[in-house]
């Protein structure tokens, strides 16, 4: 379940998923939370300068591994490859050029939280602003 503490991380998530669409980008957001509940980092998605490796989790997996040295910890996100490839479909968007696996099938030993319903409908309507554009 996810926790209250964990919701104002996951609405921050949103926010920078606002700024990157803001900003020409997919709205995605990322937030890394230490153990203690500090922010050590957080980024958005940044592929619209050309790079489309420039996920935000990708980013602050890079920036975990060079200064901690470390393996992450409990993943919680707000809405799922599934709801992503769902809402692409009903805009009409083509398919994804990679084949979307949930979480748990690409790290089966990392604990899951998700998606939250509190928010999808949020990252669902700017994923829709998106495809409109």
């Amino acid at each position: 379940m996810v926790k209250d503490s964990e919701l104002g991380h996951l609405r921050r998530c949103v926010e920078l998923a606002v700024e990157a669409l803001e900003n020409g980008d997919e709205p995605f957001g990322s937030v890394l939370v230490a153990a203690d509940g500090t922010v050590p980092a957080e980024d958005r998605n940044r592929m619209a300068g050309g790079d489309h490796t420039r996920h935000p989790e990708f980013e602050l997996a890079r920036w975990s591994a060079a200064h901690a040295r470390v393996r992450l910890g409990r993943i919680v996100y707000v809405a799922s490859s599934a709801q992503l490839t769902a809402w692409s479909a009903e805009s009409g968007a083509p398919q994804a050029p990679v084949r979307p696996l949930p979480v748990q099938e690409v790290a089966p030993g990392v604990a899951v939280e998700g998606p939250v319903p509190e928010l999808a409908d949020e990252v669902r309507e700017l994923h829709r602003r998106r495809l409109r554009s």
